[in-house]
């Protein structure tokens, strides 16, 4: 691999932050420390915070420069904690990661499972393949287990996230609300008739029927109801 001159990218979500504890600086002095231990320059710092990683890297305001830095030259070498730094799908992992080798880019993860992963290797670069597997496959399985477990939630009138239109909390409950009901009754009669959500959030709002926090119609929050698989079985 020529050249020696290294991107830093650190990121955490606020979240991230707080439950896992893994701080900017912690990773930016880690990473600083394996750069002097393999003899890389570093070129940049760039420190993504409060940033999703289910953004691809190329939308991310500093994930976008790291683009721009391996694809102009400026850098031989990125380097970052974890492969969740960089990447949530295993197709943009090993789409990027693919042109960077073909570009003579290196990647660096400093902590994969206590060890340190170097795709200038062929080794390093089958190591990051299988492990953007696993990882595109734990997350594939908390997704599902998330979704049944949200159905489920449902099914049995439980909150489950923000009340729905035609119901009421009641503790951990969802009680039925027999007013908007009458109004989702009025609803889905209306599109079976024919009227785009436009022209039925237009006549609900000229009957002064107001939505669920008080506020006025539009096309999406009709929409919304109508779609709502909760809501289905009792309108």
């Amino acid at each position: 691999m020529e050249g020696k001159k290294a991107v830093i990218y650190c990121r955490v979500s606020t979240a991230g932050q707080v439950e896992q504890g893994i701080s900017l600086e912690a990773q930016e002095e880690r990473l600083r420390a394996y750069c002097r231990m393999q003899g890389l320059d570093i070129e940049a710092v760039l420190i993504e915070e409060g940033v999703s990683g289910t953004k691809p890297l190329h939308v991310r305001p500093l994930g976008s420069k790291v683009i721009a830095m391996v694809k102009d030259g400026t850098v031989q070498h990125v380097v970052a904690l974890k492969l969740d730094r960089l990447f949530r799908s295993s197709i943009d992992a090993l789409t990027t990661t693919s042109e960077w080798d073909k570009a003579g880019v290196a990647l660096h993860l400093v902590d994969m499972g206590g060890q340190s992963i170097n795709t200038a290797s062929a080794m390093g670069r089958m190591m990051l393949t299988m492990m953007a597997g696993f990882a595109q496959f734990e997350r594939d399985l908390i997704s599902e287990r998330t979704t049944a477990a949200l159905q489920h939630k449902k099914a049995h009138d439980k909150v489950y996230g923000p009340v729905p239109f035609g119901k009421d909390r009641n503790g951990d409950e969802l009680e039925v609300n027999e007013e908007e009901l009458n109004v989702l009754e009025k609803i889905k009669y209306w599109r079976k008739q024919g009227l785009s959500y436009w022209k039925i959030a237009a006549k609900l709002n000229t009957h002064d029927i107001r939505g669920k926090c008080g506020g006025k119609w539009y096309a999406a929050s009709v929409r919304y109801v109508l779609n709502n698989a909760t809501l289905a079985k009792e309108v």
